[in-house]
């Protein structure tokens, strides 16, 4: 998440940002260099190249959705002679919004970008984005704007102006160990509920197992103030609504399993790949991971003999889960040739056979409604139902704050969930009450 841009900050931020810019670049996931992995360059002469419009495209993440995105670059490069994108790798999300502050600042930004979706209204409202709806409206017979499946539009509109079109989008979902519940005895169609997934670690821990290691994870936590008919913030966005009872229901949940040792909150950096671990080793049942991991979920399970299978997260009072993922963007400082290019290359990416694609590769949402209904997603659905679960999970499905303070405000609120299931001595109610009043004076402002 970025942090929120005011004056105050900004100057604090920015160099912090720049000295952690000053290196050639760091290790991404798959050990590939932040600059030096570009592997979409065309492969063309010097002379060749300097014809070319010449754009840089800035992403996050390594393995599969790395292999994803630079098929995809490569294709887009193929496919004509004008435009040449470059790909730079530029580590998670944090990592990428820094480097894309601090290069705009230097005058220096991608002229396209991932953008994690909630970061969007502070990068619109700052300035450092293009607003594409004259873009769009101009070539909507082309665009045609309507396929997006509306519930990923949420977060591409800040003030009612066009910032973004829907990349690799995602929603988390329950992952399970099929083969653990039937060995446990338990119906593989469950957990459908907050009960029934109590109930299930309860036999679960007989057999020496947990239901689940889960991090407190912000994204995690929005799903589950959403099952339970709550918000994060007020409908103005001037105030928390985390700390109303449906926000203080999640956080009491997951203390009473975690202290009875029926789930596992695990904590810091490693809290995630703590999570995936126990789930791939078998140590627990279930899992909260977004869509994105399906295909690599999927070879973890053949490679370990188990049975996965994907599931919607189970309800409390109702189902319900925030949309995640990035967006691509367009930067507001490029010369308008250099954005007519990144145009052109934004709605390659965002093409119906791009989006079935990198949804195939790596199991990011279709973001089209024409992908969802063609033939080829039909067909790959009913051989492996694992994919299609999230996209119809997308009835429940709402778009994540935006508030220029919600970056910092998510922070306040992990932080308070985690020391509220650490120490015995605080209540859920107590320390959602502490943040709150924190969150509230950032988004007063």
């Amino acid at each position: 998440m970025v942090k929120k841009l005011t004056a105050l900050s900004l100057a604090i931020f920015m160099v912090v940002v720049l000295a952690a810019c000053g290196s050639n670049g760091t290790t991404g996931k798959n050990g590939s260099t932040d600059n030096a992995n570009s592997g979409a360059k065309a492969e063309s002469t010097d002379s060749a190249a300097s014809e070319k419009i010449v754009i840089k495209y800035w992403y996050a993440f390594g393995d599969k959705i790395e292999e994803a995105k630079l098929h995809m670059v490569k294709g887009f490069n193929e496919s004509q002679d004008k435009i040449e994108v470059i790909a730079e790798h530029q580590g998670g999300y944090d990592d990428l919004h820094a480097k894309v502050q601090a290069a705009f600042a230097a005058g220096d930004a991608p002229a396209v970008s991932d953008l994690e979706i909630a970061s969007t209204g502070v990068f619109a409202r700052s300035g450092m984005l293009q607003e594409l709806t004259v873009y769009a409206e101009r070539d909507k017979d082309q665009l045609q704007l309507e396929d997006f499946n509306p519930g990923l539009m949420g977060n591409a509109y800040v003030d009612d102006k066009l910032f973004g079109l829907p990349f690799m989008r995602s929603t988390p979902i329950l992952y399970k160990n099929v083969t653990m519940l039937k060995d446990a005895g338990l119906d593989p169609e469950g957990p459908k509920t907050w009960d029934e997934l109590e109930q299930y670690s309860r036999v679960l821990k007989e057999k020496g197992k947990i239901g689940m290691t889960v991090p407190a994870d912000i994204w995690f936590y929005e799903a589950l103030v959403a099952q339970s008919g709550g918000q994060m913030l007020s409908e103005d966005g001037k105030s928390a609504a985390f700390n109303t009872p449906e926000g203080v229901a999640p956080v009491e949940f997951w203390k009473k399993l975690s202290s009875e040792g029926l789930i596992k909150i695990p904590v810091g950096d490693e809290a995630g790949a703590t999570a995936d671990k126990d789930w791939a080793n078998q140590m627990s049942a279930f899992k909260f991971a977004s869509t994105a991991g399906v295909t690599g979920s999927l070879e973890i399970a053949k490679g370990n003999g188990f049975e996965l299978v994907t599931a919607f997260m189970p309800s409390n009072v109702s189902y319900g889960v925030p949309t995640g993922g990035c967006q691509l963007v367009m930067t507001s400082k490029s010369t308008e040739e250099e954005k007519e290019a990144a145009w052109e290359f934004i709605k390659w990416m965002t093409s119906k056979e791009n989006t079935i694609y990198q949804h195939k590769h790596v199991g990011y949402l279709p973001t089209r409604l024409s992908a969802v209904e063609s033939e080829e997603l039909k067909t790959h659905f009913a051989e492996n139902p694992q994919f299609k679960v999230a996209v119809d999970q997308l009835e429940y499905a709402r778009p994540r704050p935006m508030e220029n303070a919600y970056p910092e405000v998510t922070k306040i609120v992990k932080e308070a969930i985690e020391k509220a299931i650490l120490d015995p001595k605080t209540a859920p109610q107590d320390a959602l009450n502490a943040a709150a009043e924190k969150a509230n004076k950032l988004l007063s402002k």
